[in-house]
């Protein structure tokens, strides 16, 4: 049975109830934060968690932490930018499997600014992951600030269709950036559409990591997937708070200097068709 908890994960007390607990969404310096990977693994074996490296259309990170041996249970993984806005979170199996996957279809398709969105829309990126043995996660779903970052926000800005969600394995309910309403509008959603559950911190920063995490009772990769497939797992966690996501988002800033012209033709493209949608809007209202 699926549960979601709103509130700080007492590590220790999730592995003494026999549950194995992971941070799902978790970015490194491979991408756009300045955690190393050895030192969030550190941390994770610390305390007693595993996390999911899940760089912005990048593998490298994953792979570094793989070739460090940790008994840290790593889940391999991805968060993806569609060129429409969503961010898809994919989780695989095996490292073979994440790198195949990265190089038939992420590696050709980046831009200039290589942690925004690729070339591929949504429904391409999604109907790719079909062919491979992964699960798909829906981050994030209702966005963050005015960026048409989550699927069901396009969703209900009229970009995607509704079935769009029928190609998701789950939603991720608990994400560390969001605001608290949001996050229950998306286990909300979780329910509506029968898809499984994720959290995740988010994290940029190390002191984000593990704040919020997916437990099921497997103890291996294959395992910890499957049980959220199927409908099995809980999550626990909370927000961070405006002062924590201020730090982040001045951190994530640093990254993306040098990408600017870019990163600023990018988020031209994603958001113009909302703002014209909306004028378009306002100029029917205006004319009833």
């Amino acid at each position: 049975m699926q549960k979601i908890i709103f509130e700080k994960p007492d590590i220790e007390q999730i592995n003494r109830h026999g549950l194995k607990a992971a941070d799902m969404h978790y970015h490194t310096n491979h991408s756009d934060s300045p955690t190393r990977v050895k030192d969030a693994l550190k941390l994770a074996e610390q305390k007693g968690f595993g996390l999911a490296i899940t760089d912005h259309n990048q593998i490298s990170g994953v792979i570094e932490a793989y070739e460090l041996k940790t008994d840290v249970l790593v889940i391999p993984g991805m968060e993806i930018s569609a060129r429409d806005g969503p961010h898809i979170l994919v989780y695989f199996y095996t490292i073979p499997e994440l790198k195949e996957f990265y190089e038939q279809y992420i590696h050709k398709n980046k831009r200039k600014s290589p942690y925004l969105a690729i070339t591929l829309t949504t429904q391409e990126i999604v109907e790719k992951t079909e062919d491979f043995n992964c699960i798909t996660v829906a981050a994030h779903p209702y966005g963050y600030l005015l960026f048409n970052k989550g699927v069901q926000k396009c969703v209900e800005a009229e970009y995607l269709n509704q079935e769009i969600i029928e190609y998701f394995h789950a939603i991720e309910v608990i994400c560390g950036g969001m605001v608290r309403n949001l996050n229950i509008k998306a286990a909300k959603l979780a329910g509506t559409f029968d898809k499984g559950i994720t959290g995740g911190t988010d994290g940029h920063l190390l002191s984000d990591l593990g704040n919020v995490v997916t437990c099921t009772y497997a103890e291996d990769v294959d395992g910890f997937l499957t049980d959220i497939m199927q409908r099995r797992s809980i999550v626990i966690g909370r927000e961070k708070n405006f002062m924590l996501k201020c730090a982040m988002g001045m951190v994530i800033l640093t990254k993306f200097i040098k990408y600017t012209a870019p990163s600023l033709k990018i988020h031209y493209e994603q958001n113009m068709p909302r703002v014209k949608r909306m004028g378009e809007r306002a100029i029917r209202k205006f004319k009833r």
